[in-house]
């Protein structure tokens, strides 16, 4: 069995899209997790209201846009009952595993590329060869 730097450059591309794929995949999931954090605690800590303070110094027709507090509220959905701070340590606890596995992928990532590197480094030719035959092969 061939080691992991003599792997076919085709293997180490395709090894090396799929750990950028999963890599941006528990980012995503990671952004989700931190996103509904957020909402838990601003479900128990609602801000106040806005405008309240500087209408004064605001034009007119500033002032009128400004969104009122039910409408603040309504974007927090169920959190506005603070009942989802409950749920902080489990989405803590996912979103440190998560970031377990996302220094994980990028740990293995960054070898892959270093592999891939080292492969076009011995051989520069390998890919041009490559591209070359595929191309002829039409």
């Amino acid at each position: 069995m061939p080691s992991r730097v003599e792997r076919p450059l085709h293997d180490l591309r395709l090894e090396r899209r799929a750990l950028r794929a999963e890599r941006d995949l528990v980012a995503w999931w990671r952004r989700l997790v931190r996103a509904r954090i957020d909402l838990a605690v601003a479900g128990a800590a609602t801000p106040g209201p806005l405008g309240e303070h500087v209408a004064f110094a605001l034009p007119l027709e500033v002032a009128l846009e400004v969104p009122r507090p039910d409408e603040l509220r309504a974007t927090l959905g169920e959190g506005t009952t603070g009942h989802d701070v409950g749920a902080l340590p489990q989405l803590r606890s996912l979103d440190a595993q998560l970031a377990r596995y996302e220094a994980g992928v990028l740990e293995a990532l960054a070898r892959t590329t270093s592999r891939l590197v080292a492969h076009v480094a011995a051989d520069p030719t390998a890919a041009a060869r490559r591209r070359t035959r595929s191309v002829e092969g039409r």
